[in-house]
């Protein structure tokens, strides 16, 4: 089974919604970088136990994502920061109190992330 990475970014962020077997699983998996034997070994389940339970989360996080959109919306949030940064570093704006204002809000916003 190829690891499909993006995946790994559902994982943090959704994987609280998962059960507890399949949380474990997918840590395993996908952080751990165990292989489906190893697992099995450790879950005491079978191998094809052990992918049944892979699919069957992985589409439970799309499905998430699909419904929620938040690792969407958190790129998108990503991407505007990006554009201000660029924005501020090419400003030609003379009003030093203005550009220390966005220049903090900037930092608040990083910190939420």
């Amino acid at each position: 089974m190829a690891k499909d990475f993006a995946v790994a970014v559902l994982l943090d962020v959704y994987g609280v919604m998962l059960t507890d077997r399949q949380r474990e699983t997918m840590e395993l998996y996908y952080e751990e970088d165990l292989s489906l034997g190893e697992i099995a070994e450790i879950t005491s389940i079978t191998r094809q136990g052990v992918l049944n339970c892979l699919r069957k989360s992985e589409a439970h996080l799309k499905s998430l994502e699909l419904k929620l959109g938040l690792v969407r919306k958190l790129r998108e949030l990503e991407d505007d920061i990006s554009e201000l940064e660029k924005l501020l570093l090419h400003s030609e704006m003379s009003n030093e109190k203005v550009m220390a204002d966005i220049d903090d809000l900037l930092v608040a916003v990083k910190k939420k992330l």
